[in-house]
This record gives C-alpha cells, sequence and structure tokens, in this order.
C-alpha cells in the first residue's frame, strides 16, 4: 500500500504534464498538426508513456479540451469576484481568455470543429452554459449600478454575446490575414458595451478604453 501511493501520485503527475504540454502544442501549433511523436519528444518521453494515459489522439485532445475550459472558468470566477465594475469585468475577461488561448493563432476552435467535430459540439453547449450565466450576471450587476440601460432583455442580450464573441472566431468570414484576432475581441466588446450603457457607463467605457490606449 505505502509503496503504491507514490505510483499514484508519480502517474497523476505525468499525466497532468502530458496535457499542459499538449496544450501549448496544439494552441500554438494547431490540433491537427501536432502528432503523438511531436508531444513525446517534446516531454522527453515515449509514445507509449501517452497511450498508458490517453489511448488515442482523440481523446488526449479531448481532455486538453476540458481542461483549459476548466482552468479558463476557474479564471473567469476569479476576476467576476474583484472586478470594480462589468464594464472592466468584460475586458479583464478577455484578456485572460485569450492570453489562455494564446490568441488563438492556431485558430483552435476551427480546427477543433473541423477534425473534431464531436468535441466541439460538447465544448460549445459547456461554454455557451457559462458564458450565459456569466454574462446574465454581469448584465445584471450592470443594470443594479446604473452602468448598464434598465430596458435591455438580459436574457437575449448574453445569448446574442455568446453568438457575437463565436462569429467572430470564424475564419471564413473573418480571414486572419485581415483581422487579427485581439483587433476582433477588442472591436466586438466595445460594440456590444456601447450599444448597452447608461451615459454614466459610457464616461467609464471612454475613460477605460482612453488609460488602455
Amino acid at each position: 500500500m505505502f509503496l503504491k501511493f507514490p505510483y499514484v501520485v508519480l502517474r497523476a503527475q505525468m499525466k497532468e504534464k502530458i496535457i499542459h504540454t499538449s496544450s501549448e502544442l496544439f494552441l500554438n501549433l494547431g490540433f491537427k498538426s501536432v502528432t503523438m511523436d511531436d508531444i513525446a519528444n517534446a516531454l522527453g518521453i515515449s509514445k507509449k508513456t501517452i497511450y498508458v494515459h490517453f489511448p488515442n489522439k482523440t481523446k488526449l485532445v479531448e481532455a486538453v479540451t476540458f481542461h483549459l475550459f476548466d482552468t479558463i472558468c476557474t479564471g473567469i470566477d476569479e476576476i467576476s469576484d474583484k472586478a470594480p465594475n462589468p464594464i472592466e469585468e468584460l475586458y479583464a475577461i478577455k484578456l485572460f481568455v485569450m492570453h489562455h488561448l494564446k490568441n488563438e493563432k492556431a485558430s483552435p476552435q476551427y480546427q477543433l470543429k473541423k477534425y473534431y467535430p464531436q468535441i466541439h459540439k460538447q465544448l460549445n453547449l459547456k461554454q455557451f452554459e457559462k458564458m450565459h450565466s456569466s454574462v446574465e450576471d454581469s448584465l445584471r450587476h450592470g443594470v443594479e449600478t446604473g452602468l448598464f440601460r434598465d430596458s435591455i432583455d438580459i436574457d437575449f442580450i448574453s445569448r446574442m454575446y455568446f453568438m457575437g464573441m463565436t462569429g467572430i472566431k470564424d475564419s471564413v468570414f473573418f480571414p486572419p490575414e485581415l483581422f487579427q484576432m485581439e483587433y476582433l475581441t477588442e472591436s466586438y466588446l466595445e460594440y456590444h458595451l456601447r450599444a448597452i450603457v447608461t451615459d454614466k457607463g459610457m464616461a467609464i467605457l471612454n475613460n477605460f478604453i482612453n488609460k488602455s490606449n
């Protein structure tokens, strides 16, 4: 029993290392481009070691995808708890997500949808549930503090925000050679906020944008 415990810990640590290294490679180079050999070489281990933890690449992609999702959700919750107002909260969340997704330079969402459609479908539903709930809370807080108009339809706006943030990641309509992801998310966030803020909210938004530039 005493010998078994360290083995279990080491096994868990190796699995975590595989997920972490795979995340870096997938986000930088793309889900399709990275092979199991690439991951094994980056870790300095054999492919057999990876297969002990993940029977195939699809299972590894799934584990990486949902690990990233959980990490981002935890970060979003922490930001929401500490943000001074809903406007700065949304900007902080945007920066946090972009950082964790490496500014999406390898178009991970697009590749996931194309090559791993089932995983993408599951992730998309989870993302919607999380963002819908988070944005609804943010919108209510904004209305209560007089930053957002009290006439807005909170459920509708939160769904539209999700659709917009998802839509700008479609490289067919927003080709990366014309639009950088950072520009798209920044522009869409400002577009979203300007549509719902009060005069009080507009003053905070303009001041925040001016300080950031």
